[in-house]
């Protein structure tokens, strides 16, 4: 079941597109440093994100394949291993989705949420990626790229919407006017914040985490930065489970008769 975790797809990053029609609102040519980019047929694509997503995607997909391969009544090793996980990540999904058939339903894609940030953020903490150059930018936690973390965050508004219409059908959107149409400006407000904090929290910590890393090594011996870098794995590994959890709670309130 852990294989089904596994994502493939990440973000893509087009340019060009608007600056022609709204040049002054236009995002499109705003960056946060510079990029090694992948030219695809026109198509601008973050070479650094796709390579270390790779590398993030890599022992989960190992650890899944192998820890599942042979299955024992009592297991051992990476069994084991990969069943606690699989516990860990089953009662995320439980405790914010009531509903079994719901929760079970929803399970793969928290669990995919979960591991690849888990993953992506020890990736940027732990490997010396600093260390291989590029032709342009430097390699760093996917999470630390603002097109990621939208990305992730605009699934999860996908997958509530998702659930919420597949339960209730159009009736869904009666939630927009309860308990008083009154509410109404600020319930439509609420699924536009709702992707923009779940985005912003996580590359904002990601980004200060490794900031805040790359300065004291600069300033200071490397064994004073040491701390820090324990402090942010924590971090980042807290950072996971606020979004899987976050995600899991917003797509139980879809799901749910009343709000």
């Amino acid at each position: 079941k852990l294989s089904t975790f596994i994502i493939l797809g990440l973000p893509i990053m087009y340019e060009g597109i608007s600056q022609n029609i709204l040049p002054v609102m236009s995002l499109a040519g705003v960056e946060v440093g510079t990029h090694f980019y992948w030219d695809i047929s026109g198509i601008k694509l973050h070479g650094q994100v796709f390579i270390v997503s790779w590398l993030a995607c890599a022992p989960i997909l190992v650890i899944a394949i192998a820890g599942t391969r042979s299955l024992d009544r009592i297991p051992e090793g990476l069994q084991n291993f990969a069943e606690f996980v699989f516990e860990f990540v089953e009662d995320i999904a439980k405790n914010q989705i009531h509903e079994e058939e719901d929760y079970r339903t929803w399970l793969p894609y928290i669990g995919t949420l979960f591991l690849f940030i888990f993953a992506s953020n020890w990736c940027g903490g732990l490997l010396p990626l600093k260390l291989i150059e590029l032709p342009e930018g430097e390699l760093a936690a996917p999470t630390n790229d603002i097109n990621t973390t939208v990305a992730l965050a605009l699934l999860t508004s996908l997958s509530y919407f998702a659930a919420g219409l597949s339960k209730k059908g159009i009736g869904y959107f009666k939630r927009y006017i309860q308990p008083t149409p009154v509410l109404l400006p600020i319930n439509i407000l609420e699924d536009f914040t709702k992707p923009l904090s779940l985005s912003f929290r996580l590359f904002g910590n990601i980004l200060a985490d490794e900031l805040t890393v790359a300065v004291l090594v600069l300033l200071v011996p490397v064994i004073i930065p040491l701390p820090i870098m324990v402090l942010g794995v924590f971090a980042s590994s807290i950072q996971a489970l606020i979004f899987s959890t976050l995600s899991a709670a917003y797509i139980g309130e879809a799901l749910e008769d009343h709000h």
